[in-house]
């Protein structure tokens, strides 16, 4: 403690207050009051100035962090509401897309009485840019053996090759071999519907055996005809895309665009376990 009061700081802070109370004093007994005042006033304005800057800073600097943290909880709820509006969004497409499904399924059982029908889920496919086999959730234990058509209400996708307990595979029209017995539903014309690979890539496929004088155009539906296929009559096959002469055999090169969309999109298909077998 002596060591402290012999110090040249505790010197310092005494000669400080000494001119703090005697310099006031004199001046004010010169009647130089005023004057000091204004010099005081002169001399410390700058530094007042200069603590309220550093006030206002600091405390623009801490209300930005309280603002950087409020807006940043915010932004966190908002982005937990909009996952949960996108979710609610999602499981109501779902929810619409499958009553859309159960209508297009009552009403193609109701325009085909006389089917028997299994729901199946798409689990699967292999492909390049049109889908050639699908995978599907339904095998032996639910009734599905090989060459039963798979369709969808708009019309044929392909038919089962492969089965499984609990999956099968269908093969699509656009795969290279299959074939389906069809006619032109505006003239009668009988044909064969029938895969090619390069077709194929461009999600088409050929109507065959048409004689260069068959009454067949652009736009006509195809229709399975219900002879020598595994497909009962009247279900929609596709559409003509192109109708070309082949000078080589007297023939017309038909292609044709399946009504059903077989890009991947289709998610839920229907196989056909059973049918009145028929042709007219």
């Amino acid at each position: 403690m002596k060591d402290f009061f012999r110090s040249r700081f505790f010197t310092v802070i005494v000669i400080l207050m000494l001119i703090a109370v005697i310099v006031p004093s004199v001046f004010g007994a010169m009647g130089l009051g005023g004057t000091l005042k204004n010099g005081l006033n002169t001399v410390l304005t700058p530094v007042q100035k200069l603590f309220s800057y550093v006030s206002d800073a600091f405390e623009g600097f801490v209300s930005y962090f309280t603002e950087f943290d409020r807006i940043s909880e915010e932004n966190a709820e908002l982005r937990s509401r909009i996952n949960e509006l996108q979710n609610q969004i999602s499981a109501a497409e779902e929810t619409e897309q499958m009553n859309q499904w159960l209508f297009d399924f009552l009403e193609l059982k109701r325009e085909h009485q006389d089917y028997k029908l299994q729901d199946a889920v798409v689990t699967g496919h292999e492909s390049d840019n049109y889908i050639t086999v699908y995978i599907l959730d339904k095998g032996t234990a639910q009734g599905i053996e090989k060459d039963m058509p798979v369709i969808t209400p708009e019309g044929i996708v392909g038919h089962i090759t492969e089965v499984g307990t609990d999956w099968s595979k269908a093969v699509t029209l656009l795969y290279s071999g299959s074939s389906v017995g069809a006619y032109v539903e505006r003239s009668g014309e009988q044909g064969v519907v029938e895969g090619d690979y390069t077709l194929s890539r461009d999600g088409l496929c050929k109507l065959s055996y048409m004689s260069a004088e068959a009454d067949i155009k652009v736009g006509d539906r195809i229709v399975s005809s219900g002879y020598g296929s595994v497909y009962p009559r009247g279900l929609v096959i596709g559409y003509v895309e192109s109708v070309e002469k082949n000078a080589e055999n007297r023939a017309l090169d038909v292609t044709v665009r399946p009504a059903a969309d077989i890009s991947g999109e289709i998610k839920r298909l229907m196989i056909i376990t059973d049918y009145e077998s028929y042709t007219e």
